[in-house]
């Protein structure tokens, strides 16, 4: 799995016209999900985001986590950070899981959030056609893989 955390003043999705997820300061994850993905990388991918200090301290220094401020996340599926653009000008995803299989990850991920936060979280809609609006605080962008955990 493979994910980018952007830490938000604001963040919010849209879907056909209609809003269906908004945060104030909080996390925007955006999660990729690979065929080889497994509870295991749910588990530790989860417990790194929800203790990440990233959030600034009453000394200005990053030593909070979106659990120690209480922040609110929203998880938006995307299969595109998974993408190839090794040869040509096209990227390939054939990396990406198909949606039989990315679907479950995708729920157990976010369920795995929910439960390491203590509280719910918002999301996309999987395979929808979404508009993602933040406005990153910071900025503060990080790239975490599972697959580099070790």
């Amino acid at each position: 799995m493979k994910t980018v955390l952007q830490r938000v003043s604001k963040a919010s999705v849209t879907i056909e016209n209609k809003k269906v997820a908004e945060i104030q300061n909080g996390l925007l994850i955006l999660l990729g999900i690979i065929n080889e993905d497994t509870q295991e990388d749910i588990n530790w991918l989860s417990n790194k985001i929800t203790n990440l200090r990233i959030f600034n301290d009453d000394r200005g220094v990053m030593n909070r986590s979106v659990k120690d401020i209480n922040g609110d996340v929203i998880t938006v599926s995307q299969f595109t950070l998974h993408a190839s653009t090794k040869k040509g000008n096209r990227p390939s995803y054939i990396k990406a899981a198909k949606p039989d299989i990315a679907i479950p990850l995708y729920e157990k991920f976010v369920q795995q959030i929910e439960i390491d936060l203590g509280k719910k979280i918002q999301t996309g809609q999987f395979g929808a056609d979404m508009k993602v609006e933040l406005l990153n605080d910071g900025p503060v962008t990080i790239i975490i893989d599972s697959k580099d955990k070790k």
